[in-house]
């Protein structure tokens, strides 16, 4: 069966900033979306991440330092909560959409490793990556990748006719990347015809050829010695998290 006519499970992150080395989740996000058009179900998180959220990252999802503090649960409860939900869905074999999944799931691996939580890479068999992964923005570059203009998630909403309202809200966002990798799926067979296991390895392949496209264009371009990781769906850890103050090094 098509993972296009089943259930989908859809994952997002807010966070304090764009470093999954260094950044913190703020909220959290998992979201069943059916294909019959039934209401979302979705479980939420609003985390105190134990840093001071920049003003840069309050304007983009809403979120300041003092509602976080106030309304917020702490990082280690949350954190595992959320990482038991993700691998839950993924033991469940429902395709889990995470756009841009190279980013959220490996922060939510290294918020895992800062509070001695098991990440989702400890949570599987040995040498087994989480899956099956749908990622809107890999999938997109592969099957139309020429296409000009943005790749994020409003231009392919916008692109494949998908409603996005409150964006940058963990659940729309989620909700909006569900319908969207759907929406790519019943557009291009050759994606769309295939089973879960199929397009995740589909995937893996499809990042490293586009890390790889994106590593010769920037040594030709501006930078000899570039390097563009090319695992998906998540970036190996390399040791070395660097702990924030909790009075807030980042700012806010």
């Amino acid at each position: 069966m098509s993972w296009t006519s089943g259930p989908l499970m859809a994952f997002d992150l807010e966070t304090t900033g764009t470093d999954i080395e260094t950044d913190r989740i703020v909220t959290a996000a998992v979201v069943a979306v059916e294909a019959d058009g039934r209401p979302p179900k979705a479980r939420t998180w609003l985390l105190d991440p134990g840093v001071s959220i920049p003003r840069q990252a309050s304007a983009i999802h809403g979120i300041s330092t003092e509602h976080a503090r106030r309304h917020g649960v702490a990082a280690p409860p949350a954190i595992e909560e959320i990482t038991s939900a993700v691998a839950d869905v993924l033991n469940s074999g429902t395709p889990l959409v995470v756009m841009n999944a190279r980013y959220d799931l490996s922060l939510l691996d290294r918020e895992c490793r800062r509070h001695g939580i098991a990440p989702l890479a400890e949570r599987f068999g040995e040498g087994a990556p989480p899956s099956p992964v749908v990622d809107p923005l890999v999938l997109d570059k592969h099957v139309d990748r020429y296409r000009k203009g943005s790749r994020n998630l409003q231009a392919l909403c916008e692109h494949y006719g998908v409603p996005l309202d409150d964006a940058h809200n963990a659940v729309a966002d989620a909700v909006a990347a569900a319908r969207a990798a759907r929406s790519m799926g019943l557009a291009h067979a050759a994606i769309g015809t295939l089973g879960p296991a199929e397009l995740h390895d589909l995937q893996v392949r499809a990042a490293a050829e586009q890390a790889a496209s994106l590593q010769r264009y920037l040594r030709r371009t501006s930078n000899p010695e570039a390097t563009i990781e090319p695992a998906w769906p998540v970036v190996p850890y390399a040791g070395g998290i660097a702990e924030v103050s909790p009075q807030g090094a980042l700012g806010g």
